[in-house]
């Protein structure tokens, strides 16, 4: 059981890493590397190297203390608002006039941890009041729990949505976004007051048969039966997961991994040439993205295995099949929520067009309400992080977000003959 092995392996190597953590910190406590002799610094170079290239099992922190407003800087808190089994809804609170924008941040499930989009939730920040969702590692809910599969998923979006009431706003990213579009279109039928006003999917799945990529390829030519034989695991007895079936996180970033792995080996390499020369923000850049890469969280084996099937094998979605707790899921019924899709030009993950595909479905949707944005020079974490998605990207989704809010505002505003 691979599980059981990889967890013995990393319990035997936990006292060195926890002795190269130690070092590595000391390192970095130290001012001024580059005034050092040259062995002192190819030592510590190579200790902080060693102490962000191993994976870790335990959300990292988001680190956002402050944000710019107007012109000021604001202190954020972080508040989890509400608390069910497998995910908790995080606000970032701020000390700021209520009146801007309610926005739900969807993070993927899919092997990393919501911190993965810091960079997205700060950005958004200075224009927005962002919830998130911050999915927990299965390993760490027990049994009792019960099991967590996509129609699942559908409906703890449905149920953060009510909760948060009318007038939010959500953005999806990645791997959420069918399921995102899955919940508004159920919302649509059913006239819920709590519909999203806008919708934002960027590099999702929603269509995997428009230029496929490895991944994609992979999944369509694999019988379901194999990624249930050879990925799907328990939970080591240790945990308060313990025997629940999980697909494991680590199995995940090692496949990642694998599909660019000369791209990665020459970034970790740039960080420790970063730090040998003392280039301290860039070396942070690095070390910052890879501290989220390598944080991983096991998924609940039946929400895996569905993904797998209904997304990348079945295509439900595109080809009008889905079906969510037994009811049809009717696109068509999508009618007063303004979509924005966004893709990354170079994105390997999910490729030019997939996402696109949201906004042919969407067929009773008015033309007025939908818009798309490739952004060029980016893969797939380019659409949401990074200095483009901060001066490009984020733009677009901003203005599609305030002009939503205006035009609310002048549907409300009552009509004298």
């Amino acid at each position: 059981m691979i599980y059981q092995a990889y967890q013995l392996l990393a319990d035997l190597m936990s006292p060195l890493q926890a002795a190269t953590d130690s070092a590595a910190a000391s390192c970095t406590a130290s001012s001024g590397l580059a005034s050092r002799p040259q062995f002192a610094r190819e030592w510590c170079a190579l200790l902080e190297w060693s102490a962000l290239v191993r994976l870790r099992h335990e959300r990292p922190p988001f680190g956002i203390h402050a944000v710019r407003v107007d012109g000021g800087s604001v202190a954020v808190s972080e508040e989890v608002v509400l608390a069910t089994p497998f995910c908790s809804l995080l606000h970032f609170r701020r000390d700021v006039a209520p009146g801007q924008p309610r926005v739900l941040l969807i993070a993927p499930l899919a092997g990393h941890f919501a911190s993965l989009l810091r960079a997205t939730a700060a950005t958004m920040l200075a224009d927005h009041d962002v919830y998130l969702t911050d999915w927990r590692n299965a390993r760490d809910i027990p049994l009792s729990c019960g099991p967590f599969g996509f129609d699942d998923f559908v409906a703890q979006l449905i149920g953060l949505l009510r909760w948060l009431g009318p007038g939010t706003h959500v953005v999806a990213v990645c791997q959420p976004a069918v399921a995102t579009l899955a919940a508004v279109a159920l919302m649509s039928e059913d006239r819920d007051p709590a519909l999203p006003r806008s919708m934002t999917l960027m590099a999702g799945p929603i269509d995997t048969r428009i230029n496929p990529t490895r991944i994609n390829a992979l999944a369509v030519r694999t019988p379901l039966a194999w990624f249930e034989a050879n990925l799907i695991d328990t939970v080591p007895t240790r945990f308060d997961g313990a025997m629940r079936r999980v697909y494991p996180g680590f199995m995940q970033v090692c496949a990642f991994l694998s599909m660019n792995l000369d791209r990665h080996i020459a970034s970790l390499n740039h960080a420790y040439r970063y730090k040998l020369e003392d280039e301290t923000a860039k070396a942070e850049a690095i070390r910052a993205f890879y501290t989220d890469y390598f944080a991983t969280m096991d998924l609940p084996a039946e929400f895996y295995l569905e993904t797998v099937d209904r997304v990348f094998q079945q295509h439900a979605l595109p080809r009008g099949r889905l079906t969510v707790a037994g009811r049809h899921v009717d696109l068509s019924a999508i009618r007063h929520t303004a979509l924005l899709t966004v893709e990354g030009e170079n994105d390997d993950i999910c490729a030019v067009g997939q996402t696109e595909a949201a906004q042919e479905l969407c067929s009773k949707l008015q033309s007025n309400l939908k818009s798309h944005y490739v952004q060029t020079g980016v893969g797939h974490y380019g659409v949401f992080a990074g200095q483009r998605w901060a001066t490009q990207v984020y733009p677009v989704l901003r203005k599609l977000i305030h002009e939503t809010e205006q035009r609310c505002v002048e549907a409300a505003r009552p009509v004298h003959g």
